[in-house]
């Protein structure tokens, strides 16, 4: 029978590609997102299911559901999540908590409710972090935090789920052109101009990063390695998704003191 796989965030972007790409793989695909009618034409065939990974309900009872209906549960890919652009004198706690929620707790909560399933089918938690889990980047405080934070819990998860059957990976995509970018709702000018002191450090970020999307990644190109994430015998526990974010990750891995990224992030201001 085929192995099925639960992914979160699949209504565009790496997670839709995703969705696509496992089902060719030929798993059983659940396909979820919070908004069931912004489902892509190209999921006929795919079980879509509306979920929130903010909502504790919404989490168990579809995971409930999926192995209620399919029988088993072998991957869980743990997709969904949203940017934040911000500094911490400006923002407000209320969004460092928003972006923990959605991008760190709906990890750890999607997580727990798949372990006893995954267990029981020595299956595999893939969860898409960003190269932003590993070095910390200007202007994205509350995100890079959230997914720091996802890289932590997992690392320390890896060797405990292990011994229990379960493969645990990590994803770290650099640039992807989809529509998590539009996402993040900045408003440029409004942005810049709300930033006070920070303004025109802002101004170079935004700058530094609009150049950086330009050569961007396609989302399926990210998302194939997720299925290697899925497919391979022995996947690593931590996949970057591009050349230029094997690099760019290995800069920080190299980094014993934090000169290397202070000095690399320090130019993109």
């Amino acid at each position: 029978m085929s192995p099925v796989v639960l992914i979160t965030g699949t209504s565009s972007g790496i997670g839709l590609a995703a969705a696509i790409q496992a089902q060719q793989a030929g798993y059983r695909v659940v396909a979820t997102m919070r908004d069931t009618s912004r489902a892509d034409d190209r999921l006929e065939g795919v079980d879509v299911r509306r979920l929130d990974v903010t909502d504790p309900e919404s989490v168990t009872s579809v995971v409930e559901s999926v192995v209620r209906d399919h029988g088993r549960l072998d991957a869980l890919v743990n997709n969904a999540g949203a940017g934040h652009i911000g500094t911490v004198e400006t923002d407000s706690v209320e969004n460092y908590r928003k972006v923990m929620e959605v991008n760190y707790f709906g990890v750890v909560a999607m997580t727990k409710a798949a372990m006893p399933h995954l267990r029981a089918a020595g299956g595999r938690v893939v969860t898409v972090s960003s190269v932003g889990g590993v070095v910390g980047q200007p202007f994205n405080e509350a995100y890079c935090a959230a997914k720091f934070a996802v890289e932590g819990m997992m690392e320390s998860l890896a060797p405990v789920a292990a011994q229990q059957g379960v493969t645990v990976t990590v994803v770290e995509p650099g640039a992807v052109a989809s529509e998590f970018v539009a996402n993040v709702g900045v408003d440029r000018e409004s942005a810049i101009e709300a930033a006070g002191p920070y303004g025109a450090s802002l101004q170079g970020y935004l700058s530094r990063t609009a150049t950086a999307f330009s050569g961007a990644q396609t989302p399926d190109e990210a998302a194939a390695t997720i299925i290697s994430a899925l497919t391979d015998e022995q996947p690593p526990f931590r996949l970057q998704t591009s050349d230029w974010a094997r690099a760019f990750v290995a800069t920080k891995l190299a980094d014993a003191d934090g000169t290397a990224v202070q000095k690399l992030t320090t130019g993109w201001i």
